[in-house]
């Protein structure tokens, strides 16, 4: 015993020591009630410090795995006990409920696109951390710590961490959001807000109106609730309107979920007439939106359009939900949600019986760097970088992949409709051998069509590899049109 302890490597050795014996008393090699030897006589036959026994045996004695006994000394007090046959075995899988399959069933990252090193990835949406404003981050943690980092690490309120909600409130007047009336609650992200408005709404029709194609995600959240996402077929600017009448007039919606500017997967950016035309038109059915904010401000031509929320005056139909995650840090999970007082007070108590708050730490840092002066700097930097990606995806597209149809007005994504024979995960598949990925389109279908379309991503794709990779698609197209040509004509 003891004799193939080596202390090694960066850890303090009193810590090595201490899991090593730990390990010995899992193990059974020493049982319950067994006297370790004294410190001085551990320490002349591991050839460490006295400290360094000293030091482990007060951390066991700490984590309860050893009890110091006065005059008699150290004696393991915590043994590991396995019965000889296990009491029993559960077959988890037929305890789990439908929305634990399901779940697991709508896992992109478990069942999507496997990404590899040395792979042209159009897969991700996320922002290019090569961007990051890493010392306006670290200025930010540190003023925000030194002024009251002791409040900062204790509970927080459901509602959000109070000057980043004043913030975000008169960030949301300069959209032209009338705010009377209406009061804002902070979330984990976009996806924790939509969960929450969700789990609050009533379930009467339990379908949800929603652009076709829509958000991958906002789909997984709608069917785990039990909601049926039904879609509207989307035009240059904006859904359909002749079929958005015909579906409202055939039946009931418990709520619409709409993304207006840069739509994901699509890119396309709502028209001030069709904004305002859809609030009519669902208000008439009185139907309330769910307004997704997504990458907003990531236009890089042209005028910004009013969100519903702002068009929607001093009505409160529209609950807004926003986020940053698309434009700064995702891995700070903070988002929100403007909308009636009313509706938010009763958000705010979900939120507090589910997570109780949104890290105040985040809260407080995101603040700061927003406080400080950052954001408008970082984005118009990012703006910038985008913009010449952008730019270089579309060309890209345009001289390499023959298309049918090509949106996208800015955000981080350009969406490509192919000729209408082909199978965009056929084309995957043989793009992938050639170390080249992309998002096929059909995951952001409500009708299970679009399997001619796909997603190109190209905020994380170094400008010099994004012309590369569109010319090993549109190679892999060329090949399967003209297969599909060849055995049309055999």
């Amino acid at each position: 015993m003891f004799k193939d302890f080596r202390a090694e490597g960066e850890s303090p050795a009193y810590i090595q020591l201490k899991v090593y014996i730990e390990t010995l008393i899992a193990q059974g090699v020493m049982p319950l009630h067994h006297k370790l030897p004294s410190t001085r006589e551990l320490s002349g036959l591991l050839g460490v410090s006295r400290t360094t026994v000293i030091s482990a045996y007060e951390a066991l004695e700490r984590t309860g795995w050893i009890e110091a006994v006065k005059g008699r000394g150290n004696f393991v007090s915590r043994a590991a006990v396995h019965l000889d046959e296990p009491p029993s075995m559960i077959e988890w899988t037929e305890r789990l409920g439908p929305q634990a399959f399901l779940s697991e069933e709508m896992d992109l990252m478990k069942h999507g696109i496997k990404w590899e090193k040395g792979m042209i990835a159009f897969t991700s949406i996320a922002p290019d951390e090569r961007l990051f404003d890493m010392s306006g981050v670290k200025r930010a943690f540190l003023d925000r710590m030194a002024l009251e980092g002791d409040v900062l690490l204790n509970y927080g309120y459901a509602q959000g961490y109070r000057p980043l909600m004043r913030y975000l409130m008169s960030y949301m007047k300069g959209k032209g959001v009338e705010t009377t009336g209406k009061d804002i609650l902070i979330t984990n992200g976009f996806t924790e807000g939509f969960d929450l408005l969700l789990t609050a709404i009533g379930k009467r029709s339990g379908r949800i109106l929603c652009e076709n194609p829509t958000h991958q995600t906002a789909i997984k959240i709608m069917k785990l609730h039990g909601f049926e996402p039904v879609g509207v077929r989307m035009e240059r600017d904006g859904v359909n309107m002749d079929e958005l009448k015909q579906t409202l007039d055939e039946g009931g919606f418990d709520l619409a979920y709409l993304t207006p500017s840069y739509h994901n997967p699509t890119g396309i950016v709502t028209s001030p007439e069709k904004r305002m035309e859809l609030l009519r038109l669902l208000g008439e059915h009185e139907i309330p939106v769910v307004e997704d904010g997504f990458n907003e401000e990531l236009r890089y031509s042209g005028a910004h359009a009013a969100p519903l929320i702002a068009c929607a005056g001093t009505g409160n139909s529209v609950a807004y939900v926003g986020s940053f995650s698309k434009i700064l840090f995702p891995g700070i999970r903070v988002g929100w949600i403007v909308a009636d007082r009313k509706l938010i007070g009763y958000l705010e108590s979900l939120k507090r019986a589910r997570t109780i708050h949104t890290s105040t730490l985040d809260q407080a840092l995101l603040f700061q760097y927003l406080h400080n002066g950052n954001f408008e700097r970082y984005l118009k930097r990012a703006r910038t970088e985008y913009k010449r990606k952008y730019e270089l995806a579309v060309q890209g597209c345009t001289a390499h992949i023959p298309m049918k149809g090509m949106s996208g007005e800015g955000g981080l994504h350009v969406f490509v409709e192919l000729d209408e024979r082909l199978d965009a995960r056929t084309v995957l598949e043989d793009c992938r051998k050639l170390g080249v990925v992309f998002t096929p389109g059909d995951i952001f279908f409500t009708d299970g069509g679009g399997q001619h379309t796909l997603r190109i991503g190209f905020s994380r794709v170094p400008e010099e590899r994004i012309e590369e990779g569109l010319r090993i698609i549109g190679t892999v197209v060329k090949e399967h049109v003209k297969a599909l040509n060849h055995r049309a004509n055999a």
